[in-house]
């Protein structure tokens, strides 16, 4: 029963760099194909990349280039690290694995 959580979210101004976490429990990331969504105010959630077991990656199009998604088997943690951040970045951001398994969000304010 895999659960996740997702920290890391903060308010920065625009142009800012944050980085974020989300760690499974009762699995490790290796084993899982796991992907990070957002969700903006009044807005459908959308992908905002992905990541497989072999580490291939898959990115929104619009946010390759800014964003980059990988993972550290030896800290079983999966990472978002976002550069050059609008508002428009705002939004909850969610965890995801297979799709099927989803973390709490954390939220990041880009002002």
């Amino acid at each position: 029963h895999v659960q996740l959580v997702e920290s890391g979210g903060s308010s920065v101004q625009a142009g800012g760099s944050p980085r974020l976490s989300c760690q499974p429990s009762g699995y490790t990331v290796s084993e899982l194909y796991m992907a990070w969504f957002r969700q903006a105010p009044g807005k459908e959630r959308d992908g905002v990349a992905a990541i497989d077991k072999s580490r291939m990656t898959t990115y929104a199009g619009s946010l390759q280039g800014r964003f980059t998604i990988s993972k550290d088997n030896a800290e079983n943690t999966l990472y978002l690290q976002m550069n050059n951040l609008k508002p428009e970045d705002t939004a909850m951001y969610y965890c995801a694995a297979d799709y099927t398994v989803w973390g709490p969000g954390t939220q990041v304010t880009v002002s």
